[in-house]
């Protein structure tokens, strides 16, 4: 039985780069179209590498030229003309086309939790996943007018170890090791899942070629949801610190940064919490294993290993300078 033959555009991004370790893992013939940019997650040696910018369809082409693919994964696809462009391009040509959505594409604020996939797509709060919606809709006419084979995978908050799961990266911890204060959105109890993108890739790799998968939506998460209080005192003890909390309603947030404030208001301000029923009933050995406290100390010492890596966001920190004064309870 010859290997499945499976083509990821985009590779080396934090989802990507863990499920294509995993697929050549499994013996899976990966094909990798991407820019050739440098990455600090570098691609497996065994992936067989075609560059070309994605969105450049006559380079796509020609760097396809004559290829076909038992699986087509999109990591890269954020809104409706990416995801029209693969469907052009890939039709005929693949056995299943997966698109990578977001869990943030599911009701905001949830009526109810856990999260399941036939929870209502509506989030009016954050454009990006708005666009993910819209990516999902035009899949699922395709799938429906001519079979187009869509498989829809919602990821939520996946992570690694050059990922600070906290806007403006690095900023917080260095905040921390300095003493300062950091900001946390609401009072800090709301519920949030964080995944480890090795986790992820346990249930996503399986997935791919799979004929049951195909005309179906799935999300991949943990199972664990610490709260945001608890996240930043993990990492603050990985830094060697202790927290020092400064609790701002996201609101105020959104007042003076409103990308900040979308990106709370929209996802990380409300409980979330996923059932993964569905995927396990596909692949039946999935769990997430790795706990979030391993996680925090693998960004840690991925950050203390190259100075260059802890970099600072000037402006994030002076947000947070000026919403820590004006919030701060003496």
């Amino acid at each position: 039985m010859s290997a499945l033959k499976v083509l990821f555009i985009g590779g080396s991004g934090v989802i990507s780069s863990a499920s294509a370790q995993l697929a050549v893992e499994r013996g899976i013939d990966l094909h990798v179209l991407n820019r050739g940019s440098s990455s600090p997650r570098p691609l497996p040696p065994e992936a067989t590498v075609h560059h070309a910018d994605v969105r450049d369809a006559k380079a796509v082409r020609e760097a396809l030229a004559g290829q076909d693919f038992d699986a087509v994964v999109d990591f890269v696809a954020f809104d409706p003309g990416h995801v029209q462009a693969d469907i052009d391009l890939f039709t005929g040509r693949t056995g299943q086309y997966v698109f990578i959505s977001s869990a943030s594409a599911y009701q905001t604020p949830p009526a109810r939790v856990p999260v399941v996939e036939s929870t209502p797509l509506r989030n009016p709060f954050w454009e990006y996943s708005r666009n993910k919606i819209a990516c999902e809709d035009l899949l699922v006419n395709a799938y429906r007018d001519y079979g187009f084979p869509a498989t829809i995978v919602r990821p939520s908050h996946t992570y690694d170890r050059t990922s600070v799961p906290m806007d403006g990266g690095w900023t917080s911890v260095e905040r921390m090791r300095q003493g300062k204060e950091v900001v946390v959105h609401g009072d800090g109890t709301s519920l949030w899942t964080l995944t480890h993108h090795e986790d992820f890739a346990k249930a996503f790799v399986p997935l791919l070629g799979h004929a049951r998968a195909v005309g179906d939506a799935f999300h991949i998460t943990s199972d664990d949801a610490p709260t945001w209080n608890q996240i930043i005192a993990t990492l603050a003890h990985a830094a060697g610190v202790e927290a020092k909390i400064v609790h701002v309603p996201s609101d105020a947030i959104n007042a003076v940064d409103a990308d900040w404030g979308a990106g709370l208001l929209g996802d990380k301000a409300h409980s979330m919490i996923f059932d993964n029923s569905k995927v396990r009933s596909l692949v039946p050995e999935f769990r997430a294993t790795i706990p979030f406290e391993q996680g925090a100390r693998e960004i840690v010492e991925w950050h203390d290993a190259d100075p260059s890596r802890r970099s600072v966001d000037a402006r994030m920190n002076g947000l947070m300078d000026d919403l820590v004064a004006r919030f701060r309870v003496a």
